[in-house]
């Protein structure tokens, strides 16, 4: 957890008020329910840029991105963790991150952030990263595996399968895949947007679909699942497998297409999901957070975080995480950092959400609107407890 207390402004007036909101905040071991992995390398300057904003194209020659809210936060909040002064030189923060060695800045980011249990989506660029058992090693947490479906379907078709054997080679490998899961994820929005057909498919589509992937991929070299038809079949497969299910929704890297990318889109798979009781994460969502948050008000199967808009928006993620209060039962609502790659990820994600429901919090109780015991119990359900009960989870150890 942060090194650092945050007490936050008290508007009644009265001395400390407030503050022991914030240490019960400071003190609870999230969950993180949708992460990746810590970096198992070092990154010199050009890559540790690169890894610090969700764009992927090269950082132009005459900018750096230290000059934006994640580059501002990490010199604000992580320099105090590696023991430099805040506000540091981005020189001399990342001399001191080479002086550490990757594996001591993993080991005090990772510990400073507090989670308590990590659920670690595994299908993207697995060998630059730490695997569930190395974050557990790390931090001596758990870490359990959160599967991509697109990934293994990739992985099936890597392995030689035909069109017509496609749909029954992908389901038992998903159940062999996952059978230590604590849940799935699809990159449907990255792979065709969420305005796809929210049925699934007949057999007949499944093979003729795969028929054509298999054959492009065949002639490209590349296994990249991308056809809507099979996405569905992906989708509805893993709601079969009975496991939460996670979307990634809104803000991403250039693949995608935002406006088709809210989840808005998904009301017709969601309604036709959910006499199924499976329930689906909307992971991130910004800028469409208060769309998600109406979706889980109204539909009883939908969750949803605020996850990497929290990290990206910096010193602005307070009005992120108050927007994402406004409609959804607090029940409906998980923490997750969606970190990958550098540690500092890890920690921001924590630490600025719970400087986000210290403020967002101490602002209600101040204003008479909640009691204190109130907000220590929302925070503690949507830091925790929610994640604990939608994955299967149990009490903390």
């Amino acid at each position: 957890m942060s090194t650092e207390s945050f007490n936050p402004p008290d508007r009644a007036g009265s001395p400390g008020r407030g503050e022991s909101l914030a240490r019960a905040v400071e003190t609870i071991a999230l969950v993180d329910h949708h992460v990746h992995g810590a970096l198992a390398g070092d990154a010199p300057r050009r890559e540790f840029e690169e890894l610090i904003t969700e764009s992927n194209r090269p950082v132009p020659s005459w900018m750096t991105q230290f000059d934006s809210q994640i580059g501002f936060a990490v010199l604000r909040h992580c320099a105090p963790v590696l023991g430099l002064d805040p506000h540091t030189e981005p020189e001399t923060y990342l001399a001191r991150r080479h002086e550490l060695g990757t594996d001591e800045v993993n080991r005090r980011l990772l510990a400073a952030s507090g989670i308590g249990h990590f659920l670690v989506e595994t299908g993207y660029r697995g060998d630059e990263i730490l695997d569930p058992a190395r974050m557990a090693a790390v931090t001596g947490r758990p870490a359990d595996e959160v599967v991509r479906l697109e990934s293994v379907a990739e992985r099936v078709a890597a392995e030689g399968v035909g069109a017509a054997g496609f749909a029954a080679a992908f389901e038992t490998a998903l159940w062999e895949r996952s059978r230590t899961a604590r849940g799935l994820k699809t990159i449907v929005a990255y792979r065709h947007g969420l305005d796809f057909e929210p049925g699934p498919p007949t057999r007949a589509e499944v093979t003729a679909a795969a028929d054509r992937w298999l054959r492009r991929s065949a002639e490209s070299g590349t296994a990249r699942v991308d056809d809507p038809v099979l996405l569905r079949h992906l989708i509805w497969k893993g709601i079969e497998r009975g496991l939460p299910l996670q979307f990634h929704v809104g803000y991403g890297d250039p693949d995608v297409d935002l406006h088709r990318s809210d989840p808005l889109l998904l009301r017709g798979l969601i309604e036709l999901a959910e006499p199924r009781g499976v329930p689906l994460l909307l992971l991130h969502c910004y800028p469409f957070h208060r769309n998600a948050g109406f979706l889980a008000q109204v539909y009883p199967n939908v969750y949803f975080d605020v996850g990497l808009g929290v990290n990206y928006t910096g010193a602005r993620s307070v009005a992120v995480v108050a927007e994402s209060l406004e409609l959804a039962p607090f029940a409906k609502i998980l923490f997750s950092s969606d970190a990958w790659g550098p540690a500092e990820l890890h920690h921001l994600g924590a630490l600025l959400w719970r400087r986000a429901m210290t403020r967002v919090l101490s602002g209600f109780v101040a204003d008479g609107e909640w009691s204190e015991a109130q907000a220590v119990r929302v925070a503690t359900m949507i830091g925790a407890q929610n994640a604990r009960r939608v994955y299967g989870l149990g009490e903390e150890a």
